[in-house]
């Protein structure tokens, strides 16, 4: 029987994953069989996969990338590691998309803000305070080099205008708005469904406070345009960005491109 260990295919007589993770490892090990982690023993069938993670072992490079593959489950791997996804804006929504969507694979993310780091945007966004007085683009990138160092990334540290929409994006499967700003998003949103008819857009809006968690959800007013946020809660005097809120609809909108990334469009 063949099937593939670590990233390695190989002609096998063992028929179970534990009789597999005995010869080749330890009893405390980490299985991962296509994609789930078991606990109990489990048959092994021709072309299955399965990787075996020493707890607290840096692996090296190649053994990582496959349990990583194999983590995400092998057939949804490739596809998110050959698609671009393009994030306008590296705040509270932006820099927690950016994590997420690196920890899923995608297999290369371009970052555009131009603003840095300061104090007041730790109580939401993805960074630490060695990151204050940094480019939001070089702080997170730095971040997701040490999640995934098998993904390429690009950055911009460049204001987004009507004027450079096409040309930053151009190229990218998904583009993310997570701007702050109602004109922003206006903006970006108009400008690419006008000049990339190619790409799909999910943006966020109606995430301040501190309202139910349950209000928060995914809609598809146009074709191309996925929406995620509860559409009426927006930052004001009073109710400011929170990060469980906002995290929650960062969560949604990098599962709508994921389901994007996949094939799948429907809400």
């Amino acid at each position: 029987m063949q099937i593939i260990i670590n990233g390695k295919e190989q002609q096998t007589s063992y028929k179970t994953a534990f009789e597999v993770r005995d010869a080749m490892g330890k009893q405390d090990d980490i299985l991962i069989l296509n994609g789930f982690q078991i606990a109990e023993d489990c048959p092994l069938k021709e072309n299955d996969t399965l990787s075996i993670i020493r707890k607290g072992v840096m692996p090296n490079k190649a053994e990582l990338e496959s349990m990583m593959v194999a983590r995400h489950t092998p057939n949804v791997h490739e596809k998110l590691k050959k698609a671009k996804v393009g994030i306008a804006g590296l705040g509270g929504l932006g820099s927690n998309i950016a994590v997420m969507l690196a920890r899923i694979g995608v297999g290369h993310l371009l970052l555009v803000d131009f603003d840095i780091v300061e104090p007041s945007n730790l109580n939401r966004q993805n960074y630490y305070v060695r990151h204050l007085g940094m480019p939001k683009t070089l702080a997170l990138k730095e971040q997701i080099e040490e999640i995934n160092p098998f993904i390429k990334i690009d950055t911009e540290l460049v204001k987004i205008t009507e004027d450079n929409v096409a040309a930053l994006f151009s190229d990218c499967d998904v583009i993310c708005e997570a701007f702050d700003k109602a004109d922003q998003k206006s903006m970006l949103i108009n400008t690419a469904l006008s000049e990339l008819p190619e790409s799909k857009i999910v943006c966020g809006t109606g995430l301040a406070g501190y309202e139910s968690s349950n209000l928060i959800r995914t809609a598809r007013p146009m074709e191309r345009l996925y929406v995620c946020g509860d559409l009426v809660n927006e930052a004001k005097v009073g109710q400011g960005l929170m990060a469980p809120r906002v995290q929650i609809c960062a969560g949604h909108q990098a599962n709508m491109i994921l389901r994007l990334l996949v094939g799948e469009e429907e809400v």
